[in-house]
């Protein structure tokens, strides 16, 4: 999924800058943006005081909406580079194409995987014959120097290995968790889980002290260590855990998001994760002017131009707590 907005602005991240290094419970309220006619998302990451969480960059949330009669996710061809892309949903479809010439349906709890290495275009959009409802999440993960110029590619994972206990599933999106390991590529420690919880369920979950940790609420009434998180919301709760408690009023469904503290610093703008002002400058022309990103062949429409770019000094970072 694209960054549609239009007034997008340099911002660095990563770095130990907004790390905790202990457990905490720190709850982020999402900024509302419209994607198109009928989808509006919910954006936890880059937040306000949260930059990432691992090497987990930016996070979408949207749905569950009834787009029965509608045209549902229209996202135009649009670049990426230096990240991963993550599609993971709960209801509906979403059909992936992209400069590769990938072709895929990506449906509810499969992993779709996008490494965009040094270049890539994509497109996404419900197909025409979709279901009603559409529910997910769109994820990036910063990819660290070393492998920031890898060749593009793309993974469709229709099965991913669980983890059980009385009351909770927990599939694995990316990396590994109580000994179950994803097939999704992975550049830098990390992990991603979709947690389903039956009503009434109390467990623990297992994790890595050295991990910084959030938990993304998608649907239900759950708490995440005695925090109530509504769906939308999500709870960062820094490092230095080694289980998390989990329960649940209803049935509830839970993003897990961990991984090491990225070391790097980034910049982040539009749809380009880059290292200076200069490079991200470079890409937006390659993308407006060169076919650097190559071509979305299939898709009924114009490609997304990139917004401007604004000369304005970047956005500090935090301090270590």
């Amino acid at each position: 999924m694209s960054n549609l907005d239009r007034q997008a602005t340099l911002s660095v991240c990563g770095g130990r800058g907004f790390v905790v290094a202990e457990p905490v419970r720190e709850l982020l309220t999402p900024r509302h943006v419209r994607l198109g006619e009928s989808t509006e998302v919910r954006r936890l990451l880059p937040n306000l005081g949260r930059r990432m969480v691992g090497a987990w960059a930016f996070v979408d949330h949207y749905g569950p909406d009834d787009i029965a009669g509608e045209p549902g996710m229209q996202v135009p061809p649009h670049p990426h580079m230096g990240l991963q892309t993550v599609s993971w949903l709960h209801e509906g479809e979403v059909l992936h194409r992209d400069s590769l010439g990938s072709l895929r349906t990506i449906r509810p709890r499969e992993l779709g995987l996008m490494t965009s290495g040094r270049a890539i275009s994509h497109s996404e959009e419900s197909p025409k014959s979709h279901a009603r409802f559409l529910h997910g999440a769109q994820l990036w993960v910063a990819l660290p120097d070393a492998h920031r110029h890898v060749e593009p590619h793309f993974q469709h994972h229709t099965e991913l290995p669980t983890v059980t206990a009385p009351g909770l599933t927990a599939t694995l999106i990316l990396g590994g968790l109580d000994g179950a390991t994803s097939p999704g590529t992975t550049y830098t420690p990390i992990v991603g889980a979709d947690l389903a919880l039956s009503a009434g369920a109390e467990a623990r979950l297992p994790l890595d002290p050295d991990f910084e940790y959030a938990v993304l609420s998608m649907s239900g009434q759950a708490e995440v260590d005695g925090v109530p998180v509504l769906p939308g919301s999500m709870l960062y709760l820094g490092c230095g855990r080694t289980e998390l408690p989990l329960r649940a009023d209803t049935d509830a469904g839970l993003m897990l998001l961990g991984g090491e503290p990225f070391e790097e610093e980034i910049v982040m703008w539009w749809n380009f994760i880059g290292r200076s002002h200069e490079e991200i400058e470079e890409a937006r022309k390659g993308w407006m002017s060169t076919s650097c990103f190559g071509e979305v062949k299939g898709y009924d429409g114009d490609r997304l131009p990139a917004p401007e770019l604004s000369p304005i000094t970047l956005k500090p970072r935090g301090r270590v707590r």
